[in-house]
C-alpha cells in the first residue's frame, strides 16, 4: 500500500503534471509546425524551384520485382523534416531567450521593502516616545 501512496504523491507533484502538459502542448505544436512547413512554406519553395513537390523527391535504388516493393530513398521527406526541425528549434530558442530575459529583469528589479506590520508600527511609536 505504501508503494501506491508514494506513486500517487509522485504523479501529483507539480513537476510531473507540468511535464505532462508540456508534452501534450509540444505534440500539438509539432503538428502546427508540420502543417506550416508542408502547407505554407514548402509549396512556394517548390514553385520557385520549378514546380517541385518535395514529397515526390526520391531516388529508386531497386525497382519493384514481383511481389517485392521498390526500394526508394525518399529524400524529399527528409528535407521537409529538416525544415520542421529548424523551425521548431528556432521557436524554442526564441521562447527560452524571452524567458531568460524576463527572469533577468525580475532579478534586476529591486524588491520594495514590505510595509511595516501593525506590531512594528506600535514598536516604532514606543521607541519614539522613549527617545523623548
Amino acid at each position: 500500500m505504501s508503494l501506491l501512496k508514494e506513486f500517487k504523491e509522485f504523479a501529483l507533484k507539480g513537476n510531473v503534471v507540468d511535464l505532462a502538459v508540456a508534452v501534450i502542448i509540444g505534440g500539438a505544436f509539432g503538428k502546427i509546425v508540420s502543417s506550416l512547413v508542408n502547407d505554407v512554406i514548402m509549396p512556394p519553395i517548390g514553385v520557385i524551384l520549378g514546380g517541385v513537390d518535395f514529397k515526390d523527391l526520391s531516388i529508386t535504388i531497386k525497382e519493384a520485382e514481383g511481389d517485392l516493393p521498390a526500394v526508394v530513398l525518399s529524400y524529399g521527406n527528409f528535407i521537409q523534416n529538416v525544415v520542421d526541425f529548424v523551425i521548431i528549434a528556432f521557436v524554442i530558442f526564441m521562447a527560452i531567450k524571452a524567458m531568460n530575459s524576463f527572469k533577468k529583469k525580475e532579478a534586476a528589479a529591486p524588491a520594495a521593502p514590505p510595509a511595516p506590520t501593525p506590531s512594528e508600527k506600535l514598536l516604532e511609536e514606543i521607541r519614539d516616545l522613549l527617545k523623548k
